[in-house]
């Protein structure tokens, strides 16, 4: 599977789990503990239009942190999807991209995207009672590649990530992608 085929994939699907949102859901909390179904939608939407706009060379408009979703959160979703795929399909993976403040490989910041929408996707999947759509390959090869990119220093209290939550090895590879991004996929789950 190449690159963009593996991105495609994930954010088309997590692109899915956005649209699948009732407004009902926007209160419920999710499996990280930072964000609310709202927040983390807007945390999702805010942030792939950064990881658009520097992978297109532009500087990106606004805080992602502060960004909130329109009427149609899954069409700023797509939007900024298809815009990050294009820059992708344009500028290639061998440069350096602009994430905010910071230029990095471009392969780190791929890595870094598809990292962010299965493990979020799989954050909203969960809170909102949807099936979580990542297949056994995609979820296999996100994981490897995260293995690659999320060094010891970012976990622990008050990091961006947790300790790793040992999950067996012969447990599905989107559990054991979540479990190395410091979640517990058999903990119990939000209700929907």
């Amino acid at each position: 599977m190449s690159d963009i085929d593996l991105l495609a994939g994930i954010l088309s699907k997590t692109g899915d789990l956005v649209e699948g949102v009732r407004p009902d859901q926007l209160p419920l909390p999710t499996p990280c503990e930072t964000y609310d179904v709202e927040a983390l939608r807007n945390h999702l939407v805010g942030w792939l239009q950064v990881f658009e706009a520097g992978c297109e060379g532009r500087a990106p408009e606004g805080d992602p942190a502060a960004h909130v979703c329109g009427d149609d959160p899954a069409g700023e979703f797509r939007t900024a999807a298809e815009g990050l795929l294009a820059g992708w399909r344009t500028y290639g993976f061998d440069r350096q991209v602009r994430v905010r403040d910071a230029e990095l490989p471009a392969p780190m910041v791929l890595n870094m995207t598809l990292m962010e929408y299965m493990g979020h996707g799989w954050d909203l999947a969960v809170a909102t009672g949807q099936a979580v759509p990542f297949t056994e390959e995609e979820a296999t090869e996100v994981l490897a590649r995260a293995q690659v990119t999320l060094p010891p220093q970012f976990r622990g209290e008050g990091k961006a990530f947790d300790e790793i939550v040992p999950v067996a090895e012969d447990a599905p590879a989107v559990d054991r992608f979540v479990g190395f991004l410091g979640r517990d996929p058999g903990a119990a789950r939000p209700a929907a």
